[in-house]
């Protein structure tokens, strides 16, 4: 199913409360309780390379661009 397809799909379905209702629930993504797609990060939304440690909750490429601005050093 290509994109524009999707997009008639719903389009057909807004017409449609009960049958809106029932694809919204089916196709849903589900809650996660473990894994590696529970925690994203807070300034991008990134799933792998999560850094957790001291509740920062970036992504690495997010941490290396505002390392700085919140207080760490690099160390060579």
């Amino acid at each position: 199913m290509t994109t524009s397809d999707h997009k008639k799909v719903l389009a057909q379905l807004a017409v449609k409360p009960v049958k809106y209702k029932k694809f919204q629930k089916h196709n849903a993504p589900k809650e996660r309780s473990c894994g590696i797609a529970r925690k994203k990060c807070r300034r991008c939304g990134r799933n792998r390379a999560h850094i957790d440690k001291y509740g920062l909750d970036l992504c690495r490429q997010c941490f290396r661009e505002i390392a700085t601005r919140i207080g760490f050093k690099k160390y060579n």
